[in-house]
C-alpha cells in the first residue's frame, strides 16, 4: 500500500520523504488543481522526480483541471517534458490529457475530479486507459471495497485533509464572486466565510452555526484498518506547509506500521490524532466513509491547530563536525525546554527539543532563557542548512 503526500514546493518535498512517504504528488504551474500553492516549474520537473527516484519515491504530477482549446500545445509540451523525466503517472481526468497520456505512453491515474463513485464507471475509465482510480470523497466504506472488488483496478482514496462542501471542483461560489474557477484550480473558497441567512424583506434566519458551508477536514485514521484492501492512501494539502506534511504523514506511517504489528489500538488512535491536532486542521470528521451525505461543519473559521509557529530568525551557520546551528533570535525569546523547528528547501523539515544552548556570553550553557537579539547556537540531533528558517512551536492559548 502506498501512502501518498501532497508537495507544493523543494520544502514540502523533503519533508514528504523525510517522514517516508511512498509516494509524493505536486503540480505544475497553472496546470493543475491548486493554483494557488507555490507548485514546480516546468524546468524543475526532471531535478524533483530524479530526486523522488533516488530516495525510492515513486512521483505522479497532477494536470486535473479542464484544458482549454488554446491550451493544447502547452499541454503536449507538459506532458513530453513529464515524460522525458520519467513521471511514473500523470493524475487528470480531462480526455485530452488522457489521450496525449495513451499517445506518448504516460500511466494515467484518474482524478478525483472524475467524480467515479461507482464500479461501472471505474471500468469504463479503465477502457479509456485508467490505471488507477481515485475515487469521489462521496464513496463511503463498502462502496470502495465493492469497487475494489468488482474491477480488480487499484484504488486510491483520500484519507486526510480538507474536503470541498460540493463535489470536488464543480462548485461555481468563487467563479460567480471572484471570477475564479474552481475547474481551473483558483477556487478562493468563499465557503469557508461565515454567513447570515436574509428574506428579502430584511429578515434573518436564526441558525445554530453560520459555517454552513464549510466541512470539517477528513481524518480517515480511526478507519485505516477497514481500507487495507485499497492500493494508495492519499493525503490532501498541497497548499498547506512542510510541517503539515511532515506529521501528518510521519502520523499515518506510524498508524500503518502498528496495523501490521497488530497493536493499532484505541489508545494509539487518541494519541496519534492529539499530534494530528498540532498542524492545520478544521477540526476533524470520518467524511462520507460512514455519514453520507451528512458533513460535519465548522463552527470556526481558520485553523483549529493546537499549536503555533513563531518565527524566530535564520541559521547562519551549521557546524557539521560537532552538529550545532547556530542564529540570532529577531523575535521573541525562548527558554530550555521548548521546541524549534527548522525548514527549508535542502532540509526540509526537522523538529529539535532544545536541550543545550550556548551564547557569547554563555559560553558554557548555563542560561535557561534566550532574548531577542542573542546570537545562540543550538545542538542538533540532524543536519540542518544556512538560511533554514528557525521556528518556535509554541502551544496556542
Amino acid at each position: 500500500m502506498e501512502l501518498l503526500a501532497p508537495v507544493g514546493n523543494w520544502t514540502m518535498l523533503r519533508a514528504a520523504v523525510n517522514a517516508e512517504a511512498n509516494a509524493v504528488y505536486f503540480g505544475v504551474k497553472g496546470f493543475n488543481m491548486r493554483a494557488s500553492s507555490t507548485n514546480f516549474d516546468l524546468e524543475e520537473m526532471r531535478d524533483v522526480i530524479d530526486y523522488c527516484h533516488q530516495n525510492n519515491v515513486k512521483a505522479y504530477c497532477t494536470v486535473n483541471i479542464i484544458i482549454l482549446e488554446n491550451e493544447l500545445e502547452k499541454l503536449h509540451t507538459i506532458l513530453q517534458t513529464l515524460k522525458d523525466s520519467n513521471i511514473d503517472a500523470v493524475i487528470c481526468w480531462d480526455l485530452a490529457v488522457i489521450k496525449t497520456c495513451k499517445e506518448l505512453k504516460i500511466p494515467i491515474h484518474l482524478s478525483t475530479q472524475a467524480s467515479v463513485s461507482n464500479s461501472q464507471s471505474a471500468l469504463q475509465w479503465k477502457e479509456f486507459g485508467a490505471e488507477r482510480i481515485v475515487l469521489a470523497r462521496e464513496c463511503s466504506l463498502e462502496d470502495v471495497k465493492d469497487i475494489k472488488e468488482k474491477t480488480n483496478m487499484e484504488i486510491e482514496v483520500f484519507v486526510h485533509g480538507a474536503r470541498c462542501i460540493s463535489l470536488s471542483g464543480r462548485c461555481f461560489m468563487s467563479q460567480e464572486l471572484f471570477n475564479k474557477s474552481a475547474n481551473r484550480g483558483e477556487c478562493l473558497q468563499p465557503c469557508r466565510r461565515e454567513y447570515t441567512v436574509t428574506d428579502e424583506e430584511g429578515k434573518q434566519m436564526v441558525i445554530e452555526n453560520n459555517f454552513i458551508m464549510s466541512a470539517k477536514d477528513l481524518c480517515a485514521l480511526p478507519l485505516l484498518p477497514k481500507l487495507m484492501h485499497v492500493d494508495c492512501l492519499k493525503i490532501e494539502g498541497r497548499n498547506r506547509s512542510a510541517d503539515y506534511v511532515f506529521k501528518v504523514v510521519s502520523i499515518y506511517r506510524e498508524a500503518l506500521n502498528a496495523i501490521k504489528k497488530d497493536t493499532f489500538t484505541d489508545e494509539l488512535i487518541t494519541t496519534l490524532t492529539i499530534r494530528l491536532q498540532e498542524v492545520y486542521n478544521k477540526d476533524f470528521s470520518q467524511g462520507f466513509f460512514v455519514a453520507y451525505p451528512y458533513h460535519k461543519r465548522c463552527d470556526e473559521y481558520g485553523s483549529k491547530a493546537t499549536t503555533r509557529k513563531i518565527l524566530l530568525g535564520k541559521v547562519s551557520n551549521f557546524y557539521t563536525k560537532i552538529s550545532v546551528a547556530e542564529f540570532t533570535v529577531e523575535s521573541e525569546g525562548f527558554k530550555l525546554g521548548d521546541t524549534l523547528s527548522f525548514e527549508g528547501p535542502t532540509t526540509g523539515y526537522h523538529e529539535e527539543v532544545v536541550r543545550e544552548v550556548h551564547t557569547d556570553n554563555d559560553k558554557k550553557g548555563t542560561a535557561t532563557k534566550y532574548e531577542k537579539g542573542e546570537t545562540i547556537s543550538v545542538q542538533c540531533s540532524s543536519k540542518v542548512r544556512e538560511n533554514d528558517k528557525v521556528y518556535l512551536i509554541k502551544k496556542k492559548e
